[in-house]
């Protein structure tokens, strides 16, 4: 791919023909450029041709890829030892902060995903080209500068200034454009970069030790086409570790059947309602923006129903399905977190309070619904190991159970991981069902956790705490903790200021808690108090609704399959440390009553594996003192817990 539209030594950009300069990046625009960006770009060399007249080295790219955010930055100028990240807002009289994170967000890409630019100093400067002169400060924390801020006429004199910090070493731009990058989109960034067109190549990490999502892809789409081909129904299991890239696999999926097999209406279903929310929104927010952009007018309601289609709630669809025995217009189907359908007890119950009889489990049905079709179709269900929080969830045996007694004639792929010693699948009778009737597929598992691109090894790390061994669990924070920091407090104050200093640009922080967690109250944390998942994490941090107000809490319901970069996590004693082992219980009325039904217990140590699994680069974990005073509040309890914590190697701040 290629990184940028435009590129040259600056001397040699300075002697180059204007019209030739805006022919090259009119012709390598991904997209007819219209007048708007014509003139943007117009005005950004007529600028930089004045301003950079007296530097006599270095390289300039106009439009360089930043893959994990589907976008281009303006320019970025290579001089010295210095990378400048240049993003022009021509006409603008004052400095945004949207614009200021926009140009920070764009250097903490190039230096936690670029190989190229993990040491190197990086100088985000926003130029307001009609803004009034600020003085800047030049501050350097971590190789990243604070950012800088520039008009039309004092561009060159601020990089003038930051040079005269240069080392005297020189980088090499031919290296450095040529680095790997890595990028690891969060799932409403990638969402949104499919959705605008990038394919799934350009925003996923291509090093060879991550599991390269387009293998997945490219087996899901053969199977597809070879059912197409013999008309025949499939369906495959696709799983994988938590944050191996499962969702952004499906959407991808989905996105890639929808433009190029029309007929197909291929659509991504998913019964975590925060994520369908979470996703259709962002979706929605962007492509009216995009189309704000160039000039277009598109309301969110016109943008929400093509949204509405490619994302929907499983729920809706089995009740739409259910007033009619017609196949539905949908030929392939990915069913996200799959093993959280109902169990027929739960949807039989669920169905019940609605005045109608339903003697299915939920896979069973919607396998059913598909089977309604008279030739090819593929269901694709995308399964996490460890992920059931919530009574009634079926699991990966309800799936295989149904197919065992009703549906042997469908073609079944499957990772080779569900047959193994793991999480998926318990039943040995069902296992060797599967064996014998089943493809075993390898590209079908996705093994290395992509959320957290700081570290691989976050998921061993939490499987070691949830199973109460320390020692291991010491050992792998031991190696990863400079990569990816997790702290522990007794302070909530002390938290939420660490997750303040930590993020930059549009860095994501957010409050987490287990919605078990009823005791937390009394330190201010209500888990019972519901969020707006899409006010949650999609709004700024001057909205209070925000995850960034760290005063609304999202529990494992609100959160998982979504992530956010950095997070404080509530520890309430509904699973404590203490006796050498993890105990379990929830708040009944005025006290704790302990768990004693292995599921129950499951499904809480699932809770707690969920919410340590979604930050991205960091974690701060909360525990309070408890009161003497307040038998629903033991100190003891809160006290050996926070010991256990800090034996598997976290940092006391």
């Amino acid at each position: 791919m290629q990184r940028s539209y435009y590129s040259n030594s600056i001397p040699e950009f300075l002697n180059d023909n204007h019209d030739r300069i805006l022919g090259q990046l009119t012709r390598n625009h991904d997209f007819s450029a219209d007048k708007l960006q014509r003139n943007a770009w117009i005005k950004q060399i007529e600028i930089l041709k004045v301003e950079l007249a007296s530097i006599n080295k270095g390289q300039i790219y106009f439009e360089f890829s930043i893959p994990r955010m589907g976008k281009r930055v303006d320019n970025i100028l290579i001089i010295q030892d210095f990378i400048f990240v240049l993003e022009f807002k021509v006409g603008d009289t004052e400095y945004q902060k949207h614009a200021i994170d926009q140009t920070v967000d764009y250097c903490l890409d190039l230096k936690n995903f670029h190989e190229g630019s993990h040491h190197e100093k990086l100088v985000p400067i926003l130029i307001s080209t009609k803004a009034f002169n600020f003085t800047n400060s030049f501050e350097v924390i971590d190789n990243l500068f604070e950012p800088l801020k520039a008009n039309q006429s004092n561009i060159g004199s601020i990089i003038a200034q930051t040079l005269l910090l240069s080392n005297g070493i020189e980088i090499n731009p031919i290296l450095w454009e040529n680095s790997i990058y890595k990028p690891t989109p969060t799932i409403i960034e990638a969402s949104q970069a499919l959705y605008r067109g990038h394919s799934v190549s350009e925003i996923s990490r291509h090093d060879a030790g991550a599991i390269n999502l387009s293998k997945t892809t490219e087996c899901i789409n053969r199977i597809i086409e070879q059912s197409k081909a013999d008309g025949t129904k499939s369906i495959c299991f696709l799983t994988g570790v938590p944050g191996a890239g499962k969702t952004l696999a499906g959407l991808n999926i989905a996105n890639e059947r929808r433009k190029a097999h029309e007929d197909e209406n291929a659509v991504f279903l998913s019964g975590n309602g925060p994520l369908v929310y979470v996703l259709r929104e962002a979706l929605v927010r962007d492509e009216v923006q995009k189309a704000k952009e160039k000039g277009k007018k598109l309301t969110k309601k016109q943008s929400a129903i093509k949204a509405n289609a490619f994302i929907q709630n499983i729920h809706h669809f089995r009740d739409d399905n259910l007033i009619s025995n017609q196949a539905p217009n949908e030929k392939v189907v990915i069913f996200d977190e799959a093993q959280r359908a109902w169990t027929k007890k739960k949807a039989s119950s669920f169905m019940k309070g609605k005045g109608m009889e339903f003697e299915m489990s939920e896979p069973e049905f919607l396998i059913d619904v598909m089977n309604r079709h008279t030739n090819h179709c593929t269901i694709i269900c995308l399964i996490g190991g460890g992920q059931e929080i919530n009574t009634g969830e079926a699991g990966l045996s309800e799936w295989v159970n149904a197919l065992k007694n009703y549906y042997q004639n469908w073609d079944i792929y499957y990772s080779n991981l569900i047959t193994g010693d793991n999480d998926y699948l318990s039943d040995e009778d069902l296992k060797n069902w599967l064996k014998t009737n089943g493809v075993s597929e390898k590209h079908l598992h996705l093994s290395v956790s992509v959320r957290s691109f700081r570290s691989e090894r976050i998921s061993s790390f939490v499987q070691e705490v949830i199973s109460g061994n320390s020692f291991e669990a010491k050992s792998i924070l031991t190696d990863i903790n400079s990569d990816f920091p997790i702290c522990i407090t007794r302070d909530f104050s002390v938290a939420k200021k660490w997750l303040r200093k930590k993020a930059k640009g549009t860095e994501r922080i957010g409050l987490v808690g287990s919605s078990g967690g009823r005791r937390l109250r009394a330190v201010g944390i209500d888990v019972k108090n519901e969020i707006t998942a899409e006010n949650w994490f999609l709004n700024n941090s001057s909205d209070v609704r925000s995850s960034y107000y760290l005063e609304t809490v999202a529990t494992e319901f609100d959160i998982q399959g979504l992530e956010i970069d950095y997070l404080c996590l509530a520890w309430d004693i509904n699973f404590y440390f203490n006796n050498e082992k993890w105990n379990y219980q929830s708040f009944e009325g005025t006290k704790w009553k302990t768990i004693k039904s292995e599921v129950e217990k499951s499904y809480l140590r699932n809770a707690y594996r969920v919410l340590m699994t979604r930050a991205r680069q960091g974690i701060v974990i909360f525990i309070p003192y408890g009161n003497i005073s307040d038998q629903t509040r033991p100190q003891k309890l809160y006290d050996s817990t926070f010991e256990f914590l800090k034996s598997c190697g976290m940092k006391e701040i």
